[in-house]
């Protein structure tokens, strides 16, 4: 049983914090990479994120 998450279970944990930690970030940034494809729940689930990120209602969190 494969326990990674999924593209849009980041997405969703981003928009349920409020915040884009750096985890999160590496972790669909390696997805992305790793499948080399985004399917369409995916790409649908980043486009809510971009949308709440430009509204101001997500928050990126600074690396230290």
């Amino acid at each position: 049983m494969d326990t990674q998450p999924t593209i849009r279970q980041l997405v969703e944990q981003a928009l349920y914090y409020r915040q884009i930690t750096p985890e999160i970030e590496n972790g669909i940034n390696e997805l992305l990479a790793r499948l080399g494809y985004v399917s369409d729940v995916d790409y649908e689930a980043l486009e809510l994120l971009m949308d709440e990120m430009d509204e101001g209602r997500i928050n990126l969190v600074p690396r230290w």
